[in-house]
């Protein structure tokens, strides 16, 4: 397939620059992959497509306020964007302008951090190394801000809206968003009907905002990501299938982690950890999962690629063309979309 069979045109008034609330307050698409259906409803109504004995899998990897802004001795003012660690306080940036931020180079932020620059990468990112006397990700909670997409051109007044209610382990460069839409009176819900809850972490990089380059789908690499799924998870869902319950993954995030670690064992879920560069478009073979929570995603992205892999081509860029029509919110902080 070519990557130009997925993109779809997407007036830029439907970009959602702000969350709903209350969050459970979105518009829900539901999509019958094997009927080829669809309904128009809210988020709050997930809960009736919801069985007894199912099980949801949410990520649940916290977004680290990685945005920072950093001075120079010489007064000129630098963008940090923290991409991933290298140890301890070392951490790999995307840093602008980059000739600002030669090797060597110290920055100050505030009076509550500092910085040197140790080296620069052929990618031009740098690697950098932090100083504070507080704890480095406290500190970074005083001075950093929500590392928000590009397309979202609005100030965040709330930090947290842009983090799942079930947020825990801080690593992410991006919200699993598909997870923002939930409550945690949603959630109780949800679990009252004997649906059950499962975790996994897999902390999202900015290479999910990267754009397919390639004409070819299958010549795409894709940008490797730590996750890391625990016993506990890895019983209930061998539990479920076992019962002949369905296993719903919230979010493209969940749904790379389980077909990859799937992928490497047979088909089997197993608790471990690890890296993964799974790239899931039409053609796969899904190994667990049944049903898939997830945002209206950006026209030729891997993300667009991957609901189209397991709701079927068709079915889902006719979805995209309906809910552009019907005036749907889109990306980050728009409307939802659930395939059976």
């Amino acid at each position: 397939m070519k990557t130009s069979d997925f993109y779809y045109d997407l007036p830029k008034e439907l970009i959602a620059q702000t969350p709903v609330e209350p969050r459970d307050s979105s518009r829900l698409m539901v999509i019958d992959r094997n009927n080829k259906t669809l309904e128009h409803k809210h988020f709050y109504d997930i809960v009736d497509y919801l069985n007894e004995g199912d099980c949801l899998i949410v990520n649940d990897s916290r977004v680290l306020p990685a945005r920072i802004y950093g001075k120079k001795a010489t007064g000129a003012n630098v963008e940090f964007l923290l991409l991933s660690q290298v140890r301890n306080n070392v951490w790999e940036c995307l840093v602008k302008p980059g000739r600002k931020a030669r090797q060597g180079d110290t920055f100050t932020f505030g009076d509550i951090m500092r910085c040197q620059v140790l080296d620069v990468l052929e990618s031009s990112n740098r690697v950098v190394e932090f100083y504070c006397e507080d704890n480095f990700y406290s500190a970074l909670d005083k001075v950093g801000q929500m590392p928000l997409p590009p397309y979202i051109t609005e100030k965040l007044n709330d930090k947290e809206r842009y983090q799942t209610v079930y947020s825990r382990e801080l690593g992410s460069a991006a919200a699993p968003t598909a997870g923002l839409h939930f409550t945690k009176a949603l959630l109780k819900k949800i679990q009252d009907k004997g649906v059950n809850i499962g975790y996994v972490t897999l902390h999202v990089g900015l290479g999910t905002f990267r754009p397919v380059k390639v004409d070819d789908v299958t010549k795409h690499k894709m940008h490797a990501e730590h996750y890391e799924i625990p016993q506990a998870t890895a019983e209930l869902i061998r539990q479920t299938k076992a019962n002949g319950k369905r296993v719903i993954a919230v979010g493209t995030t969940s749904c790379r982690t389980l077909e990859s670690v799937a992928t490497l064992n047979n088909g089997e879920i197993k608790a471990c950890d690890g890296f993964t560069d799974i790239f899931i478009y039409p053609g796969y073979t899904f190994k667990v999962l049944d049903g898939l929570i997830t945002n209206f995603h950006l026209p030729e992205s891997t993300l667009i690629m991957l609901v189209s892999a397991f709701a079927g081509y068709d079915t889902v860029m006719k979805s995209y063309e309906t809910a552009v029509k019907e005036k749907y919110r889109f990306f980050s902080f728009g409307d939802a979309m659930a395939v059976f």
